[in-house]
């Protein structure tokens, strides 16, 4: 003989099947069933293109709103690390280690080619190496 079980106000026989947890983002088909979707390629972010050029010295290009002291700022430095909202360079004149917010770059440049992934092929490509589209 099954025993009820409480479940969030419901009885359920104690042989009933709880269906399994659905993952954000999921979708529930008419049958029960979920089917995940996941992004094919990683998206090109300015935050990968920087982690792909680690190393390498670079010029960032930043403004900031409501500044009376200095609206536009200009850095100069080797590229440490680079996160979602940040960017880690460091100076390899004096060694000064500084945290940029991606909220304030307007752009960067470069002396150099730069690595890049593009995201449809998955392949990484120098600025110098043509990019088709087949």
């Amino acid at each position: 003989m099954s025993m009820p079980v409480p479940t969030g106000g419901a009885m359920y026989p104690s042989s009933a099947q709880v269906p399994p947890p659905v993952p954000s983002g999921a979708f529930v088909t008419p049958a029960g069933g979920s089917i995940v979707t996941l992004p094919a390629v990683e998206e090109s972010y300015v935050e990968n293109i920087l982690r792909l050029n680690r190393g390498k010295l670079a010029t960032f290009y930043m403004t900031y709103e409501n500044n009376r002291d200095w609206n536009a700022k200009i850095f100069k430095g080797v590229i440490e690390a680079a996160g979602r909202d940040h960017i880690v360079i460091s100076d390899p004149a004096t060694g000064m280690r500084f945290l940029l917010l991606m909220l304030n770059l307007d752009y960067v440049t470069f002396d150099e080619p730069i690595n890049y992934e593009y995201p449809f092929h998955g392949e990484v490509v120098t600025q110098s190496t043509p990019i088709s589209g087949t």
